[in-house]
């Protein structure tokens, strides 16, 4: 599944985030706190309310609840019809009991809010503002129409004109204020989740494929010795039976098939790189198996390796990490996909640190995202141009995002900018060059151990996922 029919497939589901039974519950809290209200109302401050249109406008709460337990079960994912329409009648509802009780003179007007904060985290953005826009048109109605709220003795509780200007401003802001705050933060929050998650399915099948070279690896190594056997034997067999042409031809045929068991493992095995000494690796072959499924696509990647000054020339060896691989992989890919025509990776060390520093001649990374990259789903404004470049990929910054976790999962810190070509730089620094990416490790973190480098290997282990 791709990223666009990923998120196609989350904006169908969305309404599904919320179970019937959450909205059951909140409304029954409703119930009893309007009940309350109305109560405290009338006995404690003797106020004059309409209490039987009241107590029936909450008791359509209460049928409401009622029929929705006996007619699903509790565990109901809604649709986006079923749960727009419970909304639906949630602030209508609230909006009829405001009428009977001074309308935008009652304190507990705000709780209008609810509603529509719900509606902009659970449904589709047409749902959410024709829910925004009820609300607003039954505010604006009940700031101007509404039976009063009086006291025994016929004192009509009102806000002055200007105050109730003011709350019909406050709730319509509000309104307009939550739905987006809450529909942002949700949006965020599950863009975050599904990017881990597709981080962990990366990771998993990187670690995956490495566990399967380590198997492939050990198998090519303790079949060796059988199959090299089988041809010596096999050879012998051929100058003896040299007089027999049939019993000859049967003994060719073993000395093939011992061949072409051996080529098979092989060209299996180049992918069996997980045995217990290549588990470790000089810095430069780590990053050049980062970047070899990219190497033949039409760009040149130049390799520049040299220790930074007073340094040892010795490479260190580093850790063989899928998170590594799969990281350094998909910064190598990028570049590759928006190069011109060259691709430079700079590798360095120094006493305390690594760094892999990747650059390219395209047109570098948009200053709109540039200060967003590593985020999932950055959405760019060059859609059509990155189509182009990466057809069946929209470009909404998940690799970047995967490869950004990965490294830093194991102790890189990145850092994303332009390059500037000489001479080119204009007074305000306008970058001219192509997309920068360094890396770096404090060699701490990811180097081989001493007394792993001087010990002994033992035995491969074939770890079987």
């Amino acid at each position: 599944m791709s990223v666009s029919e990923f998120e196609l497939f989350q904006a169908h589901q969305r309404s599904n985030w919320v179970r019937l039974r959450t909205l059951v519950m909140l409304r029954w809290f409703a119930i009893m706190g309007q009940s309350v209200a109305i109560i405290i109302a009338i006995r404690v401050y003797d106020l004059e309310i309409q209490f039987s249109y009241a107590a029936a406008t909450i008791g359509a709460s209460v049928v409401a609840n009622l029929v929705s337990s006996l007619l699903y079960p509790e565990n109901k994912r809604l649709s986006e019809r079923e749960a727009s329409l419970m909304l639906v009648f949630d602030i209508v509802q609230l909006s009829a009991l405001l009428f009977l009780t001074g309308g935008l003179n009652n304190p507990f007007a705000l709780l209008i809010l609810a509603p529509v904060t719900i509606a902009s985290t659970v449904l589709h953005l047409n749902s959410t503002i024709a829910l925004g826009l009820l609300t607003i048109g039954l505010v604006s109605v009940l700031s101007q129409f509404s039976l009063p709220i009086e006291t025994k003795d016929g004192v009509v509780l009102a806000l002055p004109v200007l105050f109730q200007f003011g709350f019909w401003a406050a709730l319509i802001i509000g309104v307009v204020f939550l739905a987006i705050y809450a529909r942002q933060v949700t949006n965020e929050m599950h863009a975050m989740r599904e990017a881990l998650v597709a981080t962990q399915l990366a990771l998993a099948r990187e670690q995956k494929l490495t566990d399967l070279g380590g198997v492939i690896a050990a198998a090519a190594h303790e079949l060796g010795t059988p199959l090299a056997t089988i041809k010596l034997v096999s050879a012998e067999l051929m100058e003896e039976l040299e007089n027999h042409p049939h019993l000859l031809e049967d003994a060719d045929l073993l000395r093939q098939q011992a061949d072409r068991c051996r080529d098979i493992l092989h060209s299996m095995g180049r992918a069996g790189k997980d045995d217990l000494y290549l588990r470790h690796a000089p810095l430069e072959t780590v990053v050049r198996e980062a970047a070899e499924p990219h190497m033949e696509r039409g760009k040149t990647v130049n390799f520049h390796v040299s220790p930074q000054n007073g340094t040892d020339q010795n490479q260190p060896t580093i850790l063989r990490q899928p998170e590594i691989v799969h990281g350094l992989r998909n910064l190598i890919q990028n570049a590759v996909d928006y190069c011109n025509e060259d691709v430079d990776i700079d590798i360095s060390w120094s006493a305390d640190s690594v760094g892999v520093r990747i650059t390219d001649d395209g047109g570098g990374f948009p200053l709109s995202v540039i200060g967003r990259i590593g985020d999932p789903y950055v959405r760019r404004r060059r859609q059509s141009e990155d189509r182009d470049r990466r057809p069946g990929y929209e470009g909404m910054g998940l690799g970047l995002f995967i490869a950004k976790t990965l490294l830093e999962r194991s102790g890189a810190k990145l850092s994303f900018s332009n390059g500037r070509k000489p001479g080119h730089a204009s007074w305000s620094g306008q970058p001219t060059g192509g997309a920068v990416v360094e890396v770096k490790w404090a060699r701490s973190s990811i180097e081989q151990a001493d007394h792993q480098r001087r010990g002994g290997l033992g035995e491969n282990i074939l770890n079987i996922p």
